[in-house]
């Protein structure tokens, strides 16, 4: 979608595109939820501050409520500001991520490998394992796609830009990770690896001042960008819903600057009830990937429609692909959503699956409500769509 239009609404225009009204309205109010998974980086910094200061451990939870709070704190100087943080961050985890992979190599031994497989260390957990982690590493990853969308309002030639963007770095990550993974998964016998960070893996490989500069700059670093570039692609969605009327009018409330504090201080709310509640990562990752997921079914299938909606904006798309491999995606990635949200759920808790179920439930209803209200009417929306299409256009032939 990005390849065909502008969307200076980032992720919520793409859907407000594809979805019927009601859907519309959940997708909308899952932008609120997602403050949930924020939690995740929080628990997930603090617990490489405890490697370097062990004296953190017992205060954890108040450490991870300190981290939430500065890495908000830290939006309300706007994109430019994030982005630069963003860069400098992102160079020092480059350089660890580096040192991680020359320095790892020469130390594996393929003997744990192995010995992973007999002990039962390769696909751990069965098939519902497998797809958690994935799911884990999904979430984390989602800032080389929803991220670069949902700064499409700012971003220069944003139809080649984002679309090179988002395969170029989706490509170099995957293999800077699977480079990591084998240093992380060769270097230890998998009893010492197992369930831990890769600060373990770490300090069998480097001395003592590049082992602090890799947790440091790569382990925190590598959540930092990720959490950092999570709550910048919240800004300009959340505004668009709230002036398209699915969220209570109070959302609308902007700064001089047109910081919508509102939004993120209920965002920030949600991401501290996990932490203090001690719910666990994968947990925490569901709430948010379960309704994601049943998203995306619907999402990637409808795109199948977008070249016969879209004839102009398909043969005139930055990146070519024929429409067989396209529908092939689509398709795929209805599936493997599917997979995802399947076995995320049959892994969870009874209690936890009660609460992503009402999640859902939830969502649907509070959609439901606003155009029940009038507060967004159906015809309406049938006009923004038309809106969004018209100025996605027209910022196509802007550039």
């Amino acid at each position: 979608m990005p390849t065909m239009f502008v969307l200076k609404g980032g992720d919520y225009s793409m859907k407000a595109m594809l979805f019927n009204p009601l859907l519309t309205g959940a997708s909308a109010w899952m932008i609120i939820i997602n403050g949930f998974a924020f939690a995740s980086y929080a628990i997930a910094v603090t617990s490489y501050l405890c490697v370097v200061f062990p004296g953190l451990t017992p205060y954890s939870t108040i450490c991870s409520i300190v981290i939430a709070t500065l890495f908000y704190a830290s939006s309300i100087k706007g994109s430019r500001f994030i982005t630069i943080l963003e860069n400098i961050m992102t160079i020092v985890l480059i350089a660890a991520l580096i040192l991680f992979v020359i320095f790892g190599i020469p130390n594996v031994d393929m003997a744990n490998f192995f010995n992973m497989s007999a002990n039962g260390g390769f696909f751990h957990g069965g098939f519902s394992g497998f797809i958690a982690a994935i799911a884990i590493m999904g979430w984390a990853c989602q800032g080389t796609t929803m991220g670069p969308i949902a700064m499409a309002a700012v971003t220069k030639n944003p139809k080649k830009t984002i679309a090179k963007s988002i395969v170029i770095i989706t490509a170099l990550l995957a293999v800077v990770y699977g480079l990591i993974a084998y240093v992380a998964g060769g270097v230890l016998p998998y009893d010492q690896v197992a369930g831990a960070n890769l600060s373990v893996t770490a300090a069998a490989i480097f001395p003592k001042g590049l082992y602090i500069f890799f947790v440091v700059g790569g382990g925190i670093g590598a959540i930092a960008t990720s959490m950092l570039g999570g709550i910048a692609m919240m800004r300009y969605p959340t505004i668009q819903v709230a002036e398209d009327g699915w969220l209570p009018s109070v959302f609308k409330k902007t700064t001089k600057n047109g910081y919508p504090y509102v939004t993120y201080i209920v965002l920030y709310l949600l991401t501290i009830i996990p932490i203090v509640t001690g719910m666990s990562l994968d947990s925490v990752v569901s709430l948010c990937m379960i309704p994601m997921m049943l998203m995306n079914i619907y999402m990637n299938l409808a795109c199948i429609t977008l070249p016969k909606k879209f004839l102009e904006q398909w043969e005139k798309r930055s990146m070519k692909m024929p429409l067989w491999f396209y529908n092939v995606c689509s398709v795929a990635g209805a599936v493997c959503a599917g997979v995802v949200a399947y076995n995320l759920f049959v892994d969870l808790t009874p209690t936890t699956a009660a609460l992503t179920v009402a999640i859902v439930v939830g969502l649907l209803f509070l959609s439901w409500l606003r155009l029940k209200q009038g507060a967004v009417k159906a015809e309406d929306i049938n006009a923004k769509k038309a809106e969004i299409l018209k100025e996605a256009i027209a910022a196509d032939v802007e550039e």
